[in-house]
């Protein structure tokens, strides 16, 4: 599904022959500094636990996502992809693009305006978070437990 210049796609993969889904993944490229995409990224993690049967759990799901997808967006020069993973455990959220700064987690004074608490905010409310550096830049990611989730 195309979204001016948003792109979704949804896949599901089963656990054996059942036709039970075990996991689902939505994953999402989001252009160079095209805001539109955070709210769009919001919806499309919103319809993916509302299918998986976690909707009343996605407040702070669709938080930290926004973080991690605006801080893509403005703090780089570069397209982003989105990958959010569903499973028995989890949801696991990796926001990558191709720069290799690592993002820096620090404490906003509050003369700081709006800037500055979006990892604060990851830190705080994930079960898990963190970078890795891959070939020509870094993913940024989030896991929450299936109970938060």
């Amino acid at each position: 599904m195309a979204i001016g210049a948003f792109s979704a796609e949804t896949a599901e993969e089963t656990a054996d022959g059942t036709g039970q889904a075990r996991t689902a993944q939505l994953r999402q490229r989001l252009e160079r500094a095209d805001l539109r995409a955070v709210p769009e990224s919001r919806r499309a993690l919103r319809h993916l636990l509302r299918q998986w049967g976690r909707p009343g759990r996605s407040d702070v799901a669709e938080l930290l996502t926004s973080e991690l997808v605006t801080n893509a967006l403005i703090h780089t020069d570069t397209d982003a992809i989105l990958t959010a993973t569903v499973s028995p455990r989890g949801l696991r959220v990796e926001v990558r693009d191709f720069v290799a700064r690592r993002p820096r987690l620090r404490m906003a004074n509050s003369d700081d305006g709006t800037h500055g608490r979006g990892l604060v905010l990851v830190q705080s409310l994930a079960d898990a978070w963190g970078v890795r550096a891959h070939g020509v830049g870094k993913a940024v990611w989030f896991e929450l437990d299936a109970g938060a989730a």
